[in-house]
């Protein structure tokens, strides 16, 4: 922080589970006692881990990015047994509502997987009604593939390629769906959003993460970079937000 990092990421698999000389919430308190400005976020997290006492440090601090990844993989209970989840349906939707009671603008974003061995067509529309339900900003969806030695690898009932990419193709288009509808949304509000320099797509523009981690593109200079800019949005699709400066 004070060597001007305005984004911190608390990095590792399971992040949530860490546990030291005190708790996962512990640590971000610590963190988040510090003097500057900047925005804190952390990935990737396990629902089992998820706590409400994690939920109320994020939304009690100014400094936490209003932004929640938490894996859900497959919204099929049975499936989630099979995986080893530790969690079903019904406590993944539990910490959602907790999540959006507490931070009604938190942006929430997923892993899929889809295809796993012994998915039945049911189990794959209970994945798409769970999405429905909880209406992801993004996902990171995955076709399921065997890797030699996991348990999965040798389970029956390993689904066909061809059903394993239709059922991923209709994964994709809801979620397009969805998230252009959250997007839309955005349209007309002021976002703060943290530039990280020239757009790699369109060099005439500036782009930068709101602390949603969505990332938007604005007129700017250099002088923007890695500065907070606050940007009223103009226009949005599935996948970007664009603005003009407000300040």
């Amino acid at each position: 922080i004070e060597g001007g990092c305005r984004d911190i990421t608390l990095l590792g698999q399971n992040v949530n589970s860490y546990a030291g000389d005190t708790d996962f919430p512990g640590l971000m308190r610590r963190i988040l006692a510090l003097p500057g400005d900047f925005w804190l976020r952390f990935m990737t997290s396990h629902p089992k881990d998820a706590s409400r006492k994690l939920i109320d440090v994020m939304a009690d601090s100014v400094h936490v990015a209003h932004q929640f990844h938490l894996p859900m993989q497959s919204g099929s209970d049975r499936i989630l047994r099979v995986m080893n989840r530790h969690y079903d349906t019904a406590q993944y939707l539990a910490t959602v509502d907790y999540l959006r009671a507490r931070m009604p603008d938190v942006t929430l974003t997923s892993d899929i997987i889809v295809g796993f061995p012994g998915e039945s067509e049911a189990d794959f529309a209970g994945t798409l009604e769970m999405l429905r339900r909880v209406r992801f900003d993004m996902l990171y969806s995955f076709i399921y593939s065997p890797r030699k030695g996991t348990p999965a690898a040798e389970m029956p009932d390993q689904i066909p390629k061809p059903v394993q990419q239709e059922r991923f193709d209709r994964l994709l288009a809801l979620q397009a769906e969805i998230g252009a509808e959250k997007n839309a949304a955005l349209v007309g509000q002021t976002l703060r959003v943290l530039c990280d320099g020239v757009s790699k797509t369109n060099p005439a523009l500036y782009s930068g993460r709101t602390d949603g981690y969505k990332i938007a593109f604005f007129p700017g200079d250099a002088r923007d970079v890695g500065r907070f800019i606050p940007v009223r949005i103009t226009r949005a699709d599935a996948f970007a937000l664009w603005g003009e400066r407000a300040d």
